[in-house]
């Protein structure tokens, strides 16, 4: 795969992560707000803002702060995490784990986007001859 945007494009991978990052941010202050009320707002809001602000550049429209892919990967996992622990802490087994799958069949659409971000998020490396090689290959500065 040689294309240069990525592939998080409205799609069945986008629709199981966006139903599992809802999941997380309803699930994870429910089973916190039990221990901490304040602990319950801090999980939503870093699950919510973290990926708001941190972005692959070619990944969203949008960057507020450019990171590597794998940063990117990190933090679908944590949502991804975040969900799943979230439902079996507050809510039915079987509640809990549909969520699980739901979180697994995250996993595997998700697969191809992560194969790219892996690729395009590396920050470019200086060539010898002044060029830069980035996910696209070398091209020259100014």
């Amino acid at each position: 795969m040689t294309e240069q945007t990525s592939p998080n494009r409205p799609g069945l991978a986008s629709a199981l992560r966006f139903g599992t990052e809802l999941i997380a941010w309803v699930a994870t202050p429910w089973a916190l707000a039990g221990y901490s009320v304040p602990l319950a707002v801090a999980a939503v809001a870093l699950l919510v803002g973290l990926p708001t602000v941190f972005a692959t550049p070619g990944d969203k429209p949008h960057v507020l702060v450019p990171v590597p892919g794998v940063v990117t990967i990190a933090l679908v996992v944590l949502q991804l995490v975040a969900a799943a622990w979230s439902a079996w802490v507050a809510w039915p087994r079987g509640v809990a784990i549909a969520v699980t799958v739901l979180a697994v069949a995250t996993v595997a659409a998700e697969l191809p986007r992560w194969r790219w971000l892996l690729r395009a998020g590396r920050r470019p490396t200086a060539e010898p001859d002044g060029a830069t090689a980035g996910p696209s290959g070398p091209r020259r500065i100014g």
